[in-house]
């Protein structure tokens, strides 16, 4: 079922909120950022569809928020075209859209096989592409709205060994400043940039190398890593009628990690000393 005013989430019940009236689409949304954002816009009135490679993890995740959930890969275009079709047929619209889907890798450039390296150059960059092509029109058609895609500190202050990954990242953001300037003034085209993150793509970093945890809250002024929620809370934001006045922005949200250098200084030759190449 749809959310609108009045519609119990979670067994709260949901008056107005940000985003009310709102339909939106999440892509990876199935776990980690994507999931925090899809319960926090049902939170504030949204309607909401949930979009993963993981269609288990979707159906999940809209069966909690009262949404509605679409397997899909987002480096199939027609795939992703036919589910955002979809999800704006069942919502009775489109006005949101965020390109959420990532993953990640590390190594050096040239050991980065070919396959790797287009992997995730599809996933990170083509993927949101993709969300862009096919959601522009919809948003259109639904008289405007607002768009949001995940890039990442990376793309800003890349560390050894995120060639591919920081490249698509960068790639994002510069996208982004492009679809600005050219869906003004009815579409508003913004990025967030994570630092390091709990989710499932920090947890082989984290979990590898707990001592890790540590020397982040040491080098991350707020003292923390940050939570899914801290980014959905910005995602909201700019999707709202509070960020009228911003489009075209690459928004940092890292606790002031990278006021000391990237994310991830170091990993690669933590990575190298576990494979005894040191």
């Amino acid at each position: 079922m749809g959310l609108v005013n009045g519609v119990s989430v979670n067994g709260h019940l949901v008056n107005g909120g940000l985003l009310a009236g709102h339909r939106a689409v999440i892509t990876g949304g199935g776990s980690g950022i994507g999931r925090a954002t899809a319960r926090r816009m049902a939170a504030e009135g949204a309607r909401v569809t949930v979009l993963d490679i993981d269609g288990e993890a979707a159906s999940a995740v809209a069966e909690e928020i009262g949404g509605h959930a679409y397997r899909v890969d987002v480096t199939d275009y027609d795939g992703l075209e036919s589910a955002l079709h979809r999800a704006a047929e069942a919502m009775g619209g489109l006005s949101l859209l965020f390109n959420n889907a990532g993953t990640g890798s590390i190594g050096h450039i040239h050991e980065t096989t070919l396959e790797e390296w287009s992997r995730l150059i599809a996933i990170n960059l083509t993927g949101v592409f993709h969300g862009f092509r096919a959601g522009v029109p919809l948003i259109q058609a639904a008289g405007g709205g607002a768009i949001v895609s995940t890039s990442s500190i990376s793309g800003i202050r890349p560390a050894a060994g995120e060639a591919a990954y920081s490249a698509a990242k960068a790639g994002v953001a510069a996208m982004t400043a492009n679809a600005a300037l050219e869906y003004a003034p009815d579409i508003r085209v913004n990025a967030v940039a994570p630092g390091m993150i709990r989710t499932a793509l920090t947890e082989p970093l984290l979990g590898g190398f707990p001592h890790l945890t540590e020397r982040y809250e040491r080098s991350t002024p707020l003292g923390r890593l940050g939570e899914p929620e801290d980014i959905a809370d910005v995602v909201v934001f700019l999707c709202s009628e509070q960020a009228r006045f911003i489009t075209g922005q690459n928004i940092v949200i890292d606790g002031g990690m990278t006021l000391h250098g990237s994310g991830v200084d170091g990993v690669l030759d933590e990575v190298h000393k576990l494979m005894g190449r040191a």
